[in-house]
Formats: structure tokens, C-alpha cells, sequence
């Protein structure tokens, strides 16, 4: 990056967001005390507009997401393809298979330290605290993985990069900022508490023996229904943010959306309870990650709850 930075060639936006990450980058290791190593020390234009294409999918009528298994990572969640073409190719034939499928295109993904992770060309049409919070996100995945575990990974990587944020927009004094960011927290936090009320009744509506097309008329009413309230709720709000609830929704897009939020809430009273002592929170990361799967999930159940 500094060599892309020295370049007087290189675009001044560009310039100017590569120095801001060097600096975001010495703060993710003396401040939050992630990985000290050569990722995001570097710069690499795919000249694509997404580095990954991510596959989510689930059953018709559950909400458990089907998962892929992988040497490095293990089983996730997801299944990536570097071509946006082959992505929806293969969704459809799990279409075809009777599953809900959702995909999208992902600009940045951590490769769990196995590499150096470059920062990307995909990364640098987002705001500078996306691009910053994102480093730490993706940091954080290299700090505490569990192979089989999407949800703790990806909602302990969230974690991470909320309170990073918070406390680097803190560090530079920049209030007017960081105000901004926490207007749009209690937004998220109702959005999925919507996505929670929906998925209970979808819960209890798959678990019925009713008729199938019944079954689907219901499930139908519920999604759209979830949309309908989460637009209702973003206008009531006065906010400036997208419904990434809109229409239409199945059962693989509730799946990704909880894989990333579906227990933030129980990190956050984790770090509550560690009074944002970032030392604290990774040894009490790192002891739940040494759980049973069901014991680390029960216990991360009743700390949200």
C-alpha cells in the first residue's frame, strides 16, 4: 500500500483511503489487539466488482441453512464461487431441488490468517468507516474461528467490529461520527427483533401438519408481512437507511441475516459485562468457543435473552 500510496499515478481518493487504512490498521493491533501480520498491509485490484459470490440456501420449510464442508474452514454456511455466473448456476439447481435460495456478491473475506488478505478495489466505493469496521471484522475471524460454527464466527467477528469502530471513532474525536453510527444501532437492533417475531412463527408454522400449499399461502403471508413492518418501522424512524427486508424474502436470506446479527446481542452483554475491556471479552470469546456446540449455544441463547 505504501507504494501505492507514494505513486502520484495513483487516483488521490485512493490515496488518501489507503493511508487512512495503514493507520486503522497499527490501531487494530495496539487498541483491539487483533492480529499483527501482513494482511491489509497490501493493495490488489481484481478490476470485478465483487471478490466472491455467496451461495446461502435453506429448506423450503425450515430455518436451519444448509452447510458445506472445506479443509481450511470446515462446514459453513455458505458456498462462495469467484464467478457471479457459476453463483447463480448453481443456485438454481438448488432451486430446482426444492430448496429457498438467496445469493450476493461480497467484497472482502478473511482467509483466517492462512494468507496476507489484501485490501481490495471492491472495498474502496464503501464510506470510511465501512472500510475500517470491515478490516476489523474480517481481523477478527483471524483472531477466534470455530470451524462448524458460521454464527458464532460471523456474529463474534460483528461484535468486533462494532466496538472497534466505536472506539476508533473515539480515539479521533470524531463525535458527529460516531452519533451517526449508534442513530443507526437501535434500527438495526428493531429490524431483527422483527426478523426474531417472523421467525418464531415461522418456526411454529413448519413444525404444523397442515397441507403443503397451505403451508406455503401462510409462509408467504408471514414474509410478506415482515417486509411490509420493517418499512413501515424504517419511514416511522425518520432514518436514511435501505429496508434490507424488502421483498422478497425466503428462508435463505433469514439464514444469512441471522448468521451476522443472530447473536450479537449476547457478544454485546459480554462486553458489558467485561466494562469494554477488550481482554476480557476475547478470554470469555475464547472459553465459549471451548464449549460443546449445544452448550455454547444454550449459553449464548440465554445471555441475548
Amino acid at each position: 500500500m505504501d507504494e501505492v500510496i507514494a505513486d502520484s499515478e495513483s487516483p488521490e481518493e485512493l490515496r488518501q483511503k489507503l493511508g487512512l487504512v495503514n493507520v486503522a490498521r497499527d490501531f487494530a493491533v495496539s487498541e483491539l489487539l487483533l492480529p499483527d501480520n501482513d494482511s491489509y498491509r497490501s493493495y490488489a485490484d481484481l478490476e470485478r466488482d465483487y471478490v466472491v459470490w455467496n451461495v446461502f440456501a435453506a429448506p423450503e420449510f425450515a430455518l436451519e441453512p444448509k452447510t458445506w464442508c472445506f479443509p481450511v474452514a470446515g462446514c459453513v454456511a455458505y458456498r462462495g464461487y469467484f464467478n457471479e455466473t457459476a453463483a447463480k448456476e448453481y443456485g438454481q439447481r438448488l432451486t430446482d431441488d426444492g430448496f429457498d435460495v438467496a445469493y450476493g456478491g461480497v467484497s472482502a473475506y478473511s482467509t483466517l490468517g492462512r494468507f496476507s488478505d489484501p485490501v481490495l478495489n471492491t472495498m474502496m466505493r464503501w464510506s470510511d468507516i465501512e472500510l475500517i469496521s470491515t478490516m476489523f471484522h474480517e481481523l477478527a475471524h483471524q483472531k477466534l474461528y470455530i470451524k462448524g460454527d458460521s454464527e458464532f464466527n460471523e456474529s463474534f467477528a460483528t461484535a468486533v467490529e462494532n466496538f472497534g469502530t466505536e472506539r476508533w471513532l473515539r480515539t479521533r474525536g470524531e463525535l458527529e461520527r460516531l452519533d451517526s453510527a449508534d442513530d443507526l444501532r437501535p434500527v438495526r437492533q428493531e429490524m431483527m427483533s422483527l426478523v426474531a417475531a417472523a421467525r418464531d412463527k415461522l418456526t411454529k408454522l413448519y413444525a404444523d401438519e397442515i397441507g403443503i400449499e397451505s403451508k406455503r399461502a401462510r409462509k408467504a403471508d408471514i414474509l410478506n408481512q415482515l417486509s411490509a413492518d420493517a418499512a413501515a418501522y424504517i419511514e416511522a424512524s425518520g432514518t436514511n437507511t435501505r429496508n434490507w427486508l424488502a421483498e422478497p424474502l425466503n428462508n435463505a436470506r433469514l439464514v444469512s441475516l441471522n448468521l451476522y446479527e443472530g447473536r450479537t446481542n449476547a457478544f454485546r452483554k459480554i462486553m458489558e459485562q467485561c466494562e469494554n475491556e477488550i481482554e476480557c471479552f476475547y478470554e470469555r470469546a475464547e472459553e465459549l468457543a471451548a464449549l460443546p456446540a449445544d452448550i455454547r449455544a444454550a449459553t449464548l441463547n440465554g445471555l441475548a435473552d
